[in-house]
C-alpha cells in the first residue's frame, strides 16, 4: 500500500466483517441478520463495503450455513474463549496471509454498525508509509472507534502470539505495542447520525431504523434511476 491517496475497491486490502459476538444486550442472536427496512444489518453494511474492496469475509462463530444467502468466506475466530474482536481482527489477518497474496491490510467492519463512511478504507490508508507497519484506526465525534480499523498482515503474528499468551483481549492493550494514527470523519450525511453509531441494544436497532426510513424519505424522486 502506497502513502498516496487510493481509489475505491482497493486490491490491497480484505475487508473482515466482525460478526462474531454474543449479542447479549441485543438479546442474543446475529444481530448482522436483523431486518433493517426491508435489507439486514450485514446487507446494508456490504452495500457499503463492496464498492471499497474486491475481497470481504465475515467472521463468526457457529454454523455458517446461516450466512450461505450473502455469498462471503466464513471465518470462525482462530482462538478459543471468545476473546473478543481481537480475535476477528486475528482471523481476517491470517486468512489474508494463507489465502489473498495481495492483501497488504485487513479493515476490520464492526458488524452491527451499518452507517460507516463510505471512503472508510480511502481515507485511513491515505497516510500510513508504504515500509512500516502502521495500524490506522477511526475516530468521531471525539471517540476512538478501535474496532474499525486497518491492520497491517505483517502483524499477524505478533497478534496471535499476544492471543494466546493470554495477554488483554482489548483492542487497544494490543494496540499501544504498535505504531498507529487516528482518522477523524464527519456524521454521516445520509441519516445524520454518528458514522460509527452501532445497535448494541433494542432502542438503538429502533433509531437505526429511523434514521434509515427518514434517510429513504428524503431521497429525491427518481435518483435511483439510471442515466
Amino acid at each position: 500500500m502506497s502513502s498516496s491517496s487510493q481509489s475505491l475497491s482497493d486490491p490491497s486490502v480484505l475487508a473482515c466483517v466482525l460478526a462474531g459476538g454474543q449479542s447479549r444486550r441485543m438479546g442474543g442472536g446475529d444481530k448482522t441478520l436483523l431486518d433493517m427496512g426491508g435489507n439486514s444489518m450485514l446487507g446494508l453494511i456490504l452495500d457499503r463495503l463492496r464498492p471499497q474492496v474486491t475481497e470481504v469475509i465475515l467472521n463468526a462463530n457457529g454454523d455458517p450455513a446461516r450466512f450461505a444467502n450473502f455469498g462471503l468466506p466464513v471465518v470462525a475466530d482462530p482462538i478459543d474463549g471468545h476473546q473478543g474482536p481481537l480475535a476477528g481482527i486475528l482471523a481476517g489477518l491470517l486468512h489474508a496471509r494463507e489465502t489473498v497474496p495481495s492483501a497488504t491490510h485487513v479493515i476490520s467492519i464492526a458488524g452491527d454498525t451499518p452507517f460507516f463512511p463510505r471512503d472508510l478504507i480511502a481515507r485511513l490508508s491515505k497516510h500510513l508509509p508504504s515500509t512500516t507497519p502502521v495500524i490506522a484506526l477511526a475516530c468521531s465525534r471525539k471517540r476512538l472507534h478501535p474496532v474499525f480499523g486497518l491492520w497491517p498482515v505483517t502483524l499477524a503474528d505478533d497478534l496471535q502470539a499476544w492471543l494466546k499468551a493470554g495477554e488483554s483481549g482489548k483492542v487497544l492493550a494490543w494496540v499501544d505495542r504498535h505504531d498507529s494514527i487516528e482518522v477523524d470523519f464527519d456524521d454521516d450525511e445520509e441519516t445524520g447520525l454518528d458514522p460509527f453509531f452501532n445497535a448494541n441494544r433494542p432502542e438503538d436497532l429502533d433509531t437505526a431504523r429511523a434514521a434509515l426510513s427518514k434517510a429513504g424519505a428524503q431521497q429525491p424522486f427518481g435518483s435511483d434511476t439510471p442515466a
